[in-house]
């Protein structure tokens, strides 16, 4: 009998590492009894709702500050993994928590430092590597920030015995970014988290929400590299054209949040343009299913959530044809250039005016979605696990 640990990491906040968490949640969890023991843990409180539905082992790992802190600055004084590794064990006390678990396999799902810098049997997720392929954008290149990745990624894909991307442009990225075996990098494909899958209304969302009778959403945190300026110079692009087109933000305020806020104001399109801020999960999939499309301009990949979501909820898809995104959503979206204005301005308008065409999408996606859920998750990470304990 095996024992495979899960840590969970991240935050809701994150966006698509919390969900990607929460897919690898129900499939470890799945493992349980079919030559696998189990065991869950986590350290934010953030998961402690998620987590009482679920019969396995689950504990509660407070991951000091200061214990974080020794990490952390450990690798800013550019000090060896191999040397925190092999002393850690005797004074860190998160550290010594895992060590006597005494897992076959730990997964971290979310790319954290306690994929390599604890000294355990490690599968650990490299979700995208767009600081060498976009450096343009601050958020993964300005202060220090590529260095430091590059460090981060480096000692991933070093001391893990596994890793786990998101497509074949995601492997086929780290393997030439990294120099790492090519059987050593396995590709699990995201799929939405099973909220995305309710039918029921949540209580008190139109008072929540006063949503359009009909509009294009984009779920984004406010990341330059999600690209809201050009989906909003789309916008009016096609303004004197499309009088009635409205636009749903929701997400988090980032480093492109201000910019944009003031593009909208410029652009005379306060009127056009809604703002939800960050919409918490249960509410996600009503917006979905009341939008006319769903619209993702971003620069980043290989893949993303989102288009999965539109897709399971039987909302239209246009994206970005860029990395593995064309991989990913097939023939059951429209693709375009994030760069070009008036491609995004095309999808849009297509999808703002032809019904036709957008039940041709909610089929296609929906097609699309019944053939990668969770079910085939879980049994595809059962085979990587196979494969990684040999």
């Amino acid at each position: 009998m095996k024992k495979i640990g899960l840590y969970l990491g991240s935050e809701p906040s994150s966006g698509g590492a919390f969900q990607y968490g929460l897919a690898m949640l129900e499939a470890v969890t799945a493992l349980q009894g079919r030559d696998y023991d189990v065991l869950v843990d986590y350290s934010s409180k953030s998961w402690v709702s998620v987590l009482k539905e679920y019969d396995v082992p689950i504990f509660h790992i407070p991951l000091r500050s200061y214990e974080m802190n020794i990490a952390l600055w450990w690798r800013r004084f550019g000090l060896p993994t191999n040397l925190w590794r092999n002393i850690a064990r005797k004074f860190h006390t998160f550290t010594k928590y895992f060590i006597q678990a005494k897992c076959d396999l730990w997964i971290f799902p979310s790319q954290d430092i306690w994929g390599y810098r604890l000294p355990v049997p490690a599968l650990c997720a490299i979700h995208d590597l767009m600081h060498r392929y976009e450096r343009r954008f601050s958020e993964v290149s300005a202060f220090g920030r590529y260095t430091r990745r590059e460090a981060h990624y480096r000692d991933i894909c070093k001391w893990s015995a596994g890793i786990l991307v998101d497509s074949n442009v995601g492997k086929q990225q780290v393997v030439e970014s990294y120099g790492v075996h090519p059987d050593k990098v396995h590709v699990l494909p995201f799929i939405p988290s099973k909220y995305i899958y309710s039918d029921k209304i949540p209580d008190g969302f139109d008072l929540r929400y006063s949503l359009p009778p009909k509009f294009i959403f984009y779920p984004a945190n406010f990341w330059t590299h999600k690209n809201h300026f050009n989906l909003i110079k789309a916008v009016a692009y096609l303004k004197s054209n499309v009088p009635d087109l409205k636009l749903v933000f929701v997400g988090a305020k980032k480093n492109g949040y201000d910019t944009v806020v003031r593009m909208v104001n410029d652009l005379g399109l306060d009127d056009s343009i809604l703002f939800l801020g960050y919409v918490p999960d249960e509410d996600i999939t009503e917006i979905y299913r009341r939008a006319r499309a769903m619209v993702m301009p971003t620069f980043f990949g290989p893949t993303n959530i989102p288009p999965l979501e539109a897709f399971d909820v039987g909302c239209p898809v246009a994206v970005s044809n860029i990395y593995g995104m064309p991989e990913q959503v097939g023939d059951a979206a429209l693709l375009f250039d994030p760069n070009k204005v008036e491609e995004i301005a095309n999808a849009i308008f297509l999808l703002w005016t032809d019904d036709m065409l957008c039940q041709h999408f909610r089929e296609l996606g929906k097609k699309r979605a019944s053939k990668w859920g969770q079910q085939e998750f879980n049994e595809r990470l059962l085979h990587i696990i196979q494969v990684v304990l040999g």
